[in-house]
């Protein structure tokens, strides 16, 4: 069974070797841990119902929270029928706003799941600040300046905007860091000591709807001559979103202030790694056959978009897949192994619509990675 710090913190341990000891004795021990919470909260989400919003709510309702949602109600609303759900637009200029939150009420923490623009960010939080004990913030690795830097950390500089009233994200998302970036600051001059920006990365499992990462459990379970980018050591980076979330409630239990950046797997692991896992729980007879990035490139097939959680090593975005994670590790966050995560993507995949899986939303298709791989075969020896 994984322990986090938080199983820790329910047995009245304090102290960093203390916890590490804790950590140790009770996995070897195999202490079962109490499933509620000593102090039941009240949690206000804001969004929640799409990739880490349904596993936290799981979760800290587990743990005997009371979780109150407020969204627009347009993805998947029946998601949590016994929850309360107040209904508005993050956005204070569109429709009611933020009109559901106003009043007397008091929760004694936020998770925000869904804010890019710094407007809207300062919105809810001079709105609710006065009212809550604590705000943790979703932001993203994006919010780094320069991911050409190998092993980035929270004290690496962050994205700027050229003009800090922005709003569009820009064509190329070319806005989206310095935006995420902004939020941040923002948060920590209006509350400072009582929030948090959490930066992800690639989050990946069950409800990801935008398929970055099932595609390599899909493509590999189909088996037969998989195409494979770069070399098999090319480093990658991913959390599951369940695990997230679990670091996120963690959080909020405790009330850890500052910024943390949140990806894994613990120990560095390449893509090579990544595919023989999925073989490994697929079982199938699937192949790969590695591709430079040069002939890739002059096929236009793009890493990270055709070619899913893979940036060549030798792009100046490799840095991306090597940020410094020790941070929040150390405040709680945990990992599953990579299998399982395979797996229950695999799962959830299997019981989307037929329609669906027909049209995945990332990654080559088997016209496109067929055509690739016999120019391959088909170059010219060298």
């Amino acid at each position: 069974m994984r322990r986090t710090r938080r199983d820790v913190m329910r047995f009245g341990l304090a102290g960093g070797a203390a916890l590490a000891l804790a950590r140790a004795g009770l996995a070897a021990q195999g202490v079962k841990a109490p499933t509620r919470a000593a102090k039941p909260l009240k949690i206000l989400v804001l969004g929640g119902t799409r990739l880490t919003g349904p596993p936290f709510v799981e979760q800290a309702r587990a743990r005997g929270h009371e979780v109150t949602l407020f969204n627009r109600g347009k993805s998947d609303p029946q998601i949590f029928p016994d929850v309360e759900q107040l209904r508005g637009d993050r956005d204070p200029k569109v429709g009611e706003g933020l009109k559901s939150l106003e009043g007397d009420r008091r929760w004694d923490a936020v998770l925000d799941t869904s804010t890019q623009v710094p407007r809207v960010l300062r919105a809810s939080v001079d709105l609710l600040g006065p009212r809550v004990g604590y705000y943790l913030f979703v932001s993203s690795l994006n919010a780094l300046a320069d991911l050409s830097r190998p092993g980035a950390d929270e004290s690496a500089p962050v994205a700027t905007l050229a003009d800090p009233d922005v709003e569009d994200l820009g064509p190329n998302f070319e806005n989206y860091g310095g935006m995420k970036a902004l939020c941040e600051a923002n948060l920590e001059q209006r509350m400072p000591g009582r929030s948090s920006s959490v930066r992800p990365g690639l989050i990946v499992g069950p409800r990801d709807g935008s398929d970055r990462f099932t595609y390599w459990p899909v493509r590999v379970a189909r088996g037969g001559e998989v195409l494979a980018p770069g070399t098999p050591a090319d480093p990658v980076q991913f959390v599951d979103a369940r695990d997230l979330a679990a670091f996120y409630l963690e959080m909020v239990e405790e009330r850890i202030p500052g910024l943390f950046n949140a990806v894994g797997p613990e120990d560095r692991t390449g893509i090579g790694a990544l595919l023989e896992a999925c073989k490994r729980v697929s079982k199938s007879d699937a192949t790969f056959t590695w591709v430079t990035p040069e002939f890739l490139a002059q096929h236009e097939v793009r890493p990270w978009t055709d070619l899913p959680a893979w940036i060549p090593s030798e792009s100046p975005d490799e840095a991306r897949s090597t940020v410094i994670c020790t941070k929040a590790i150390a405040a709680g966050l945990s990992f599953r192994p990579v299998d399982e995560t395979i797996a229950d993507t695999l799962a959830w995949w299997s019981s989307l619509p037929e329609e669906r899986r027909a049209k995945p939303k990332t990654g080559l298709s088997p016209e496109r990675e067929q055509a690739v791989l016999a120019a391959w075969r088909a170059r010219a020896p060298k």
